[in-house]
């Protein structure tokens, strides 16, 4: 009895001394080939960036690129649920202007970005719209559509900057979107 006794206490005194091991941060950005990271490559386009800017500010977090070149946000709406495992915390969504560029109309755009937030804050997760308008000149490679490796660093940062962002901040139904000092702002998250 004393033996089980003095095992249930060392149990407690470790519970009580053990740091809990926090989940990490899970992220998705979904897109079309500005989210991909069309002639800057993976590795310099914003979800990288995203990642290794939170990593550095001490957040364990994996960021998933779900950018899909050519997409429009109905091949998005249609791929959510696959694109976003469970287990997701957050998930980026960078509609892009394919659907304009490809004979979509701005309300189909509109109520599909609409059907893909309902869709994840019914499964509990946290949404962010990245979709400045207008974009800057300057964010553009020589094709004019696609961001060059300076505007996927000021993505993330901004990016970055909202989802370190204390708790506090972010839940508060006033809260607006931080403007980047670089950039256009960052639309406000959609809570769960």
């Amino acid at each position: 009895m004393i033996f089980v006794f003095r095992l249930a206490l060392l149990a407690a005194f470790f519970a009580v001394t053990t740091p809990l091991e926090a989940a990490p941060l899970n992220i998705v950005c979904v897109g079309a080939s500005n989210t991909s990271g069309f002639g800057v490559g993976s590795d310099n386009a914003y979800p990288a960036r995203l990642q290794a800017l939170l990593r550095a500010r001490g957040i364990d977090v994996h960021v998933i690129n779900a950018g899909v070149l050519g997409d429009v946000t109905a091949g998005m709406l249609n791929r959510i649920d696959s694109a976003v495992p469970k287990g997701t915390d957050i998930v980026v969504l960078q509609p892009g202007a394919n659907d304009l560029r490809f004979f979509g109309t701005k309300a189909a755009r509109t109520a599909n970005i609409a059907a893909m937030e309902k869709r994840l804050r019914a499964r509990g997760i946290r949404v962010i719209v990245y979709d400045p308008d207008p974009i800057p000149s300057d964010w553009y490679q020589w094709d004019h559509i696609h961001f060059n490796a300076a505007a996927h660093a000021k993505i993330a940062a901004t990016l970055a900057a909202q989802i370190a962002a204390p708790a506090a901040k972010t839940a508060s139904p006033a809260s607006k979107a931080p403007a980047s000092p670089s950039g256009p702002a960052l639309a406000a998250p959609s809570k769960p």
